[in-house]
C-alpha cells in the first residue's frame, strides 16, 4: 500500500511540474506582425470588435462603419447628419449593448449645434443600417477642446468620460456634467446605487479622460494633463481626482490641503512631459503572451503603442514598454478580438489606417 501511495505521489508530482513547464512555455514571447486593413480614412475615433466578427468604428465627420477584418472590406452603416465637427469634437465614443443579438443598440457620443453641446445617443440596428435614435443624455459642455469621451459597458452599466470643455469650473462641480466619469443604466436612467442622488456623476475632477477600460472590478481611465501629469487613474465610487487644484500626486505645497479636505484619489502612474494618452484596453490573452495582464495604451503626441504591465495585485505599474515608435504617427482607439488579435487606429488627420496586430 505505502509503494502504491509513494508512486501516486511520484505522478501527481510529475504532472505538476509538466503544468509547470507548460506555463512557463505559453509566456515565451511571440514575434509580431503588423497589416495596415484600411488606409484611406480620416479621424477615425473609436473601434470596437463586434459579436458580427467586423470591427465597428467611428469618423469624426459622423460616419459609423464596419470593417471586415478578413478582407478589409468597408462598409458605411450610417451618417449622423447633425454631428459638428469642431476643434477636437464630433463623432467620439461608441459602445455596443453586451446582449447585442436580443437588444441590437449602438451606444455613441458626439458633438452638434451652433451652441455646442455633446449627448449620448442610442440607435438600434437592423437591415444594415442605423436607426430609432434616442438621446439618452443632453447638454454636456462642449468645446474645441477637452470634450472626453471614451463609452465602456459592464454588464447592465454604461460608463461615460468628458471632459472638462476648456472650463475649470465645471470638473470640481458635481451639478456639472463636464470633466466627469458618468455612471447610466442602459436606458438611460440613473443608477439608484450611484453616489450622488439622481446624479449621473460616479467620479469627478477630471480634465480630459480618453481611455476606459476594465480589469477585473477595476475601471482604469488615462487621461490628459495639462503641461505635465499625464495619467492613469483606477476610478472609484464618488472620488475626486482633483482637476484643476491637483495634477497627478498630491505632492506639491498648494495640493495637499486640496487632498486631504477632499478626499483626492491620487493617480498611479504619471508623465511629464506629457504624452497624449487616448485609448487604452486591457489585454490577458494568451494569443500574444508577452502582453498577458497589461493595459495598452494609444499615445497622440507620443506616437506609439504602451505597454503598461500590471502587477499581481492589478492596483500598480510595475513595467513600461513602447511599440511602433513614429512608425505610425498618432494612435487614438485601441480594441482586440475574441481571439487576441489587436486593432489601432491613427489620428493623423488624413489617410488614417486601422492596423491589426498577430502574431
Amino acid at each position: 500500500m505505502k509503494k502504491v501511495v509513494f508512486f501516486a505521489a511520484i505522478l501527481i508530482l510529475a504532472l505538476s511540474c509538466k503544468k509547470d513547464r507548460n506555463d512557463v512555455e505559453d509566456l515565451t514571447p511571440v514575434d509580431l506582425k503588423t497589416k495596415v486593413l484600411v488606409g484611406n480614412l480620416t479621424m477615425p475615433w473609436e473601434l470596437v470588435y463586434g459579436p458580427d466578427g467586423l470591427i465597428w468604428f467611428t469618423e469624426k465627420s459622423g460616419k459609423i462603419s464596419r470593417l471586415n477584418p478578413s478582407s478589409g472590406q468597408v462598409s458605411l452603416l450610417h451618417t449622423i447628419s447633425e454631428v459638428r465637427m469642431q476643434g477636437e469634437g464630433g463623432l467620439l465614443g461608441m459602445a455596443l449593448h453586451p446582449n447585442f443579438s436580443t437588444n441590437p443598440y449602438v451606444y455613441v457620443f458626439y458633438g452638434y449645434g451652433s451652441s455646442y453641446k455633446n449627448k449620448l445617443v442610442r440607435f438600434t440596428y437592423g437591415n444594415n443600417s442605423l436607426n430609432s435614435a434616442i438621446t439618452l443624455l443632453d447638454n454636456i459642455p462642449a468645446s474645441n477642446n477637452h470634450n472626453g469621451s471614451r463609452i465602456l459597458i459592464s454588464g447592465d452599466k454604461l460608463f461615460l468620460t468628458t471632459g472638462d470643455a476648456e472650463d475649470l469650473s465645471t470638473p470640481q462641480n458635481i451639478n456639472s456634467l463636464a470633466g466627469k466619469i458618468l455612471r447610466l443604466n442602459l436606458d438611460g436612467s440613473i443608477p439608484s446605487d450611484n453616489p450622488f442622488p439622481n446624479n449621473p456623476v460616479w467620479s469627478y475632477g477630471h480634465r480630459n479622460p480618453q481611455g476606459l477600460t476594465l480589469v477585473g472590478n477595476r475601471l482604469f481611465s488615462s487621461e490628459h494633463g495639462p503641461s505635465s501629469d499625464d495619467e492613469i487613474n483606477i476610478i472609484e465610487k464618488g472620488r475626486n481626482y482633483g482637476w484643476p487644484n491637483v495634477t497627478g500626486k498630491c505632492n506639491a505645497t498648494n495640493e495637499t490641503a486640496f487632498c486631504n479636505q477632499n478626499n483626492v484619489a491620487e493617480s498611479i502612474f504619471e508623465w511629464t512631459p506629457t504624452i497624449a494618452p487616448s485609448g487604452m484596453t486591457y489585454y490577458n490573452s494568451n494569443y500574444i503572451p508577452q502582453f498577458k495582464n497589461s493595459l495598452l495604451l494609444c499615445l497622440l503626441k507620443d506616437s506609439r503603442l504602451k505597454q503598461l504591465v500590471l502587477n499581481d495585485a492589478q492596483n500598480a505599474i510595475s513595467e513600461v514598454k513602447d511599440f511602433y515608435v513614429g512608425e505610425y504617427g498618432r494612435l487614438r482607439a485601441i480594441c482586440q478580438s475574441p481571439e487576441g488579435k489587436i486593432y489601432f487606429c491613427t489620428s493623423n488627420g488624413s489617410a488614417d489606417k486601422i492596423v491589426e496586430i498577430s502574431k
